[in-house]
């Protein structure tokens, strides 16, 4: 097999041997697209001669199809703000390029002709904005779809009444249905939240900024061009951001990424925690809901199944709770000019919305769509509850029913039962007080 990279690939692998996983293609993808847009730009400009400019073109769109995926080898952790993941990218796209004209490696240089008009510094956070933003998208999608789910679920148990808890604690009744309903708003909120994101400037980009924005080495031709370019090669809404320097300087559009998808899983690990307790049992606990069984539970308890997919939400939420503060960190840790922890914020952020897409999926279409309620259950555990005793109060004043709920608790008797024997209200009058369906709407 040809190994298209070169020196500086290949010092950065003697430099960083600390990890087995090499940088996300989704970032060598998106940087393909800048160097095919600098190079356009570039020949536009007349900056590179057009027979090298087609060969650079050819050979960006032999790594968009995954051609070349073995040739992108450094560590995704690395020292040098991205240089390495610069240079594996211009070595690699130089020196097929030079392949396809038929001369030797070198022919087309990686940093004369690929990387003219470009540094590290800005090309790496385009990379990083544009794969954030495609995969924002996304996880937008699925949690409009996840929040639909939800929708139809809480159509479906309306007429599931069953007790509401606070503090864990019985509280008031309410209908499964209103649960599932709430949950929808949340997962819809989220999406709202990211859309809102999408639309804030994410993809202001510093390209021709060069080192430190200044943009020593490109122009303001160069600047516009490439730009439009990239729209165009990415159909992304791109634009130049207003102060090249700042957008050099400061990767805090990484930070408020990092956060929102993480405010969106704080409220979907809530979720899942409601789940998992809801489907607990099926004898010793709730038992209220019924998730779908996706595998055995146990190697040695026979018929036991676990609540996994609720279980992977909470996890998934851990480790982006993790990698928030590592993203929190990077983004804080710049000096002057240039920030550069690029690899490792770009290692975090882009696990973090990769793992919220996937699981969203997961969580939809193995668990959430399965769900099936224990009407029966819902109504046995509501019945036997004191939670209803709170309908008595503007009949029976709040001490009053407090003694009744007490007794309830200590007896084992329903409010019903304990109303009844005090001689405190009629059986007619108390079907009307304690229909479960009259409480769980504003009057």
């Amino acid at each position: 097999m040809t190994q298209y990279y070169g020196s500086e690939t290949k010092k950065s692998l003697e430099n960083f041997p600390v990890f087995t996983l090499t940088v996300d293609f989704k970032i060598i993808y998106a940087l393909a697209e800048v160097k095919k847009a600098a190079a356009k730009a570039n020949a536009r400009l007349e900056n590179i001669p057009q027979e090298i400019f087609n060969a650079i073109c050819s050979a960006c769109d032999e790594v968009l199809t995954g051609k070349h995926d073995s040739q992108f080898v450094t560590s995704a952790i690395q020292g040098g703000a991205g240089t390495s993941i610069n240079m594996n990218v211009n070595e690699v796209v130089a020196n097929r390029a030079s392949e396809i004209l038929g001369k030797e490696f070198g022919y087309v240089s990686d940093l004369e002709h690929v990387n003219f008009a470009q540094s590290t510094n800005d090309t790496i956070p385009t990379a990083i904005k544009i794969a954030s933003y495609r995969l924002l998208e996304q996880i937008v999608s699925e949690l409009k779809l996840l929040a639909e789910s939800f929708s139809v679920k809480g159509d479906e148990f309306l007429d599931v009444l069953k007790i509401g808890r606070t503090h864990l604690q019985d509280a008031v009744p309410i209908s499964l249905g209103q649960e599932f309903n709430a949950y929808a708003v949340c997962a819809s909120r989220g999406a709202i939240r990211l859309e809102n994101l999408l639309e804030e400037g994410i993809l202001s980009v510093n390209m021709g900024g060069t080192a430190i924005g200044s943009g020593i080495g490109s122009s303001q031709a160069f600047i516009d061009e490439v730009v439009i370019e990239l729209q165009n090669i990415t159909e992304l809404p791109i634009v130049s951001a207003d102060n090249l320097v700042d957008a050099t300087q400061n990767l805090d559009i990484f930070t408020d990424i990092s956060g929102r998808v993480k405010s969106v899983f704080s409220g979907l690990s809530k979720i899942a925690n409601d789940l998992r307790m809801m489907s607990a049992g099926p004898v010793g606990n709730l038992n209220e809901i019924n998730l779908p069984e996706r595998q055995k539970g146990s190697s040695i308890m026979p018929g036991k199944i676990n609540p996994v997919m609720p279980e992977l939400i909470n996890q998934i939420y851990f480790q982006i709770i993790g990698n928030d503060a590592t993203i929190t960190e990077a983004v804080g840790s710049g000096q002057f000019e240039l920030n550069v922890m690029g690899s490792v914020l770009a290692f975090n952020l882009i696990q973090s919305l990769e793992l919220a897409k996937n699981s969203l999926r997961l969580f939809r279409t193995l668990c959430v769509d399965g769900i099936t309620a224990n009407k029966e259950r819902c109504a046995e555990n509501l019945e036997k509850s004191f939670c209803m005793v709170t309908a008595l109060n503007p009949y029976l004043g709040y001490y009053k029913a407090t003694e009744i709920a007490k007794e309830s608790i200590q007896t084992g008797k329903s409010i019903r039962e304990v109303t009844l024997e005090k001689g405190l209200l009629t059986s007619e009058e108390l079907d009307t007080i304690l229909d479960a369906s009259k409480m769980i709407t504003p009057k």
